[in-house]
């Protein structure tokens, strides 16, 4: 019965995402050259998420700066975190829906990327975060599930949103981290030119 189980998630989770595979491929594509654009003219990548989406922007500022599969100059990225001094700093509390606002208004630049995760759509910190970003002038990469949620909603002309098409959190999950990896392989083919991955 629990081998069942675990199979099915296998299952399931193959099944999205050949289902959106073609459906993601276009905002996929133009979220690289968002990235692309925004590297390649000395600006930065600023990516934010909670819980489980914290750790996927943690990751894919670090493909950036360090390399993804192959060794290529560094791109300048940075996951905005949650840090506890930011939270308290303002008179021992300040309001936790403007922490990554705030970093995105002292870090942000016209023309830089703000990468938002958020499952559902609906975080608070990250909505705040994206009106910071179109404050800024900033393009605005949404990578949620869903109906896309309230961020759908503000998508702007120069942004591009990304929603994983099921409700489940964690198939949602699943298919965020392959899109983070094909924006990173995206990106390192345009710079680098296509090429056979080792194994």
């Amino acid at each position: 019965m629990l081998e069942q189980r675990i199979q099915q998630h296998f299952i399931d989770s193959a099944d999205l995402k050949y289902q959106a595979a073609q459906a993601l491929s276009a905002p996929i594509a133009a979220a690289v050259q968002a990235i692309l654009a925004c590297v390649t003219s000395g600006g930065k990548v600023l990516a934010c998420g909670n819980g489980p989406s914290a750790a996927e922007a943690l990751q894919f500022a670090a493909f950036c700066v360090a390399g993804f599969e192959r060794d290529r100059p560094e791109l300048a990225a940075l996951a905005l975190t949650s840090d506890s001094t930011l939270l308290t700093v303002a008179g021992g509390g300040s309001d936790v829906a403007q922490q990554f606002a705030r970093q995105v208004r002292a870090l942000g630049q016209a023309g830089d990327v703000l990468l938002a995760l958020s499952v559902t759509g609906n975080d608070a910190n990250v909505i705040a975060a994206t009106e910071a970003a179109h404050e800024r002038d900033m393009t605005v990469v949404i990578l949620t599930g869903r109906t896309g949620g309230k961020l759908a909603a503000m998508v702007r002309e120069t942004d591009v949103l990304i929603s994983v098409p099921h409700d489940r959190s964690a198939r949602v999950r699943e298919v965020h981290a392959l899109v983070l990896h094909c924006l990173c392989d995206g990106v390192d083919a345009q710079l680098l030119g296509e090429q056979e991955i080792p194994l």
